[in-house]
């Protein structure tokens, strides 16, 4: 059942290809209602939910599951004084209760603020201090519940943490509660411009923001799931993220359940290669999205090696997609990985979607739903091929849609983010003569060498060529001569042997396929790299730390 048709006005060419897209939504909208209850009152024993974790334990839930379970745990929380416009804090894992704990909390007109399970206290004592936060649904693992309710003694907003399938004195039995409560519940009346969701984004200087979505954000991801997924009506797709960030957003509930797809959860805490290829071919999985990093780890292991015939279509995003992966998923799949761009603030903004040809590396055309350019530092288009920062221009006739409403309590970087009237990504990119955009890297990560401005995945995209490169980073570095030197940060797969002679022939191998003025003057081998929680590389901390 493919509900998304009742929120669009679309048209496509003969092949299949998106050439037009425009929302349209009754003015209380909400996913809750019109799209979980829509799907259970229609079609109430599609399933909506695969879940298993490494103990093979394993949980289907059908959209008359989810609606029910909504329903109740929505009562939960109101019984708690849980209203409309108040912020919760989720933190789920990939734990099955996320999946009906957000449509319950959307149907109270709530805010909901996924994060991950990796905050420390004080990472949690900022966001509710910054939000306003006034309860937390937490995973019973680990120690994340002690440490939201540490927390909670301290004086601030937090007043209520629930937590499911463990009893802990001062937390709510969260589970107990939900069997207990009723499974009816009368429409909360909410609008579809009011606030829903608020991520804060990991960064890698300054604390981190709180991007601010309303519920229209929910449709924002039918271009996502339909035509950059491609999820089927009764597949089964599989994004590999945890729900404490936008990614599950992206692909783990909205679009794929607007799409009629149902989502495959694999609740580990250990990324496994083999763990994850063997559940793609054991639930024979349709549709799979994951970083370029996890493709890296299956090349390795071999995607060829499993039966995943079931696969239909591949996608990747959150960093920037080199040449050799794709050639090898290519060759061990037989299917072209399509490469999308967007960010926390927003929904797709740019991919390889359904009837375009793949063009490998380019994070593709600009979706419907935006007018996307390059500009230069004045806000005007550059030419063809000239790199600029990649801006939105909103529409005349209609609001934009798909971009976040505010930096929640930041009024002032909200507006600097959208000076001369447009959206500033703070990426930088340049336009092929085919209208394929290429990523070069973030505005304040360009080097500048020699009079060139050089992006770091020019040269990030070679090393990753030199056999048993796991991960890189490119960072410039002070050089009196040539104003800044560019310096390669390299890990190695294990089992590779660090040396002196190592570092000069991955140097030599790169250096021969670049132009001089990319050439590498310093490399680094480590054991491992200073990261963002949410798994990105500290660029920052690389270049404070630098040494030749």
């Amino acid at each position: 059942m493919q509900l998304y048709k009742n929120f669009c006005k679309e048209t496509t060419d003969e092949n299949g290809k998106l050439t037009s897209f425009e929302l349209v939504f009754p003015e209380n909208y909400n996913f809750g209602y019109d799209v979980v209850d829509k799907m259970a009152e229609l079609v109430p024993n599609d399933t909506a939910v695969v879940w298993t974790n490494p103990e093979k334990e394993e949980k289907i839930f059908t959209y008359s599951d989810i609606s029910r379970l909504s329903n109740k745990a929505a009562n939960v929380f109101r019984s708690h004084g849980i209203k409309k416009g108040d912020k919760v804090l989720v933190i789920l894992k990939r734990n099955y209760e996320y999946w009906y704990v957000a449509p319950a909390l959307h149907k109270l007109g709530a805010v909901i603020i996924p994060a991950t399970n990796l905050l420390t206290q004080s990472d949690i004592s900022y966001r509710v201090n910054t939000a306003g936060i006034k309860a937390a649904v937490c995973t019973p693992d680990e120690t994340t519940a002690e440490d939201i309710l540490a927390v909670a003694s301290q004086p601030n907003t937090l007043e209520t943490v629930f937590v499911p399938r463990r009893q802990i004195f001062g937390a709510v039995d969260f589970t107990e509660e939900v069997e207990n409560a009723p499974d009816t519940l009368e429409r909360v009346e909410t609008k579809a411009e009011e606030p829903m969701v608020i991520y804060f984004t990991s960064g890698t200087t300054g604390y981190p923001k709180a991007v601010e979505h309303n519920h229209i954000y929910t449709l924002g991801h039918i271009i996502t799931a339909k035509y950059w997924q491609c999820v089927k009506d009764g597949g089964l797709h599989l994004t590999v993220a945890e729900t404490g960030w936008a990614k599950a957003s992206w692909g783990k509930i909205y679009g794929q359940w607007l799409c009629g797809s149902a989502v495959m959860v694999y609740d580990f805490d250990k990324f496994s290669p083999g763990k994850l290829l063997r559940i793609m071919e054991k639930y024979k999985v349709t549709t799979f999205c994951a970083p370029p990093t996890v493709y890296r780890y299956f090349i390795k292991r071999g995607m060829d090696k499993y039966d995943l015939s079931a696969l239909s279509h591949l996608t990747t995003a959150g960093e920037a997609l080199n040449n050799e992966v794709f050639e090898k998923v290519l060759e061990q799949t037989g299917i072209e990985l399509c490469e999308g761009f967007g960010q926390t603030e927003s929904v797709l903004m740019l991919a390889n979607l359904k009837g375009d040809k793949a063009v490998a590396g380019s994070m593709g055309k600009p979706t419907p739903l935006y007018d996307v350019r390059i500009v230069d530092d004045e806000c005007n288009e550059v030419k063809q091929g000239k790199v600029g920062e990649v801006v939105v221009f909103p529409p005349k006739d209609r609001k934009q849609h798909g971009i976040f409403i505010t930096y929640y309590n930041n009024e002032e970087l909200y507006e600097k983010v959208w000076r001369h009237g447009v959206y500033h990504t703070g990426d930088t990119a340049y336009k092929d003569e085919n209208g394929y955009f290429w990523y070069v890297g973030r505005a304040d990560d360009l080097i500048k060498t020699r009079g060139f401005r050089v992006g770091p995945f020019e040269v990030e995209n070679v090393i990753m060529q030199y056999p048993n490169v796991l991960e890189c980073a490119v960072i410039g570095v002070p050089d009196k001569d040539r104003g800044q030197a560019i310096k390669a940060i390299v890990k190695m797969a294990d089992g590779t042997t660090h040396n002196k002679e190592l570092e000069n022939e991955i140097k030599t191998f790169c250096n021969k396929r670049m132009a001089s003025y990319k050439w590498i003057q310093h490399l680094e081998i480590v054991d491992e790299f200073p990261k963002t929680i949410s798994g990105k590389i500290k660029r920052t901390d690389l270049r404070e730390n630098h040494k030749v």
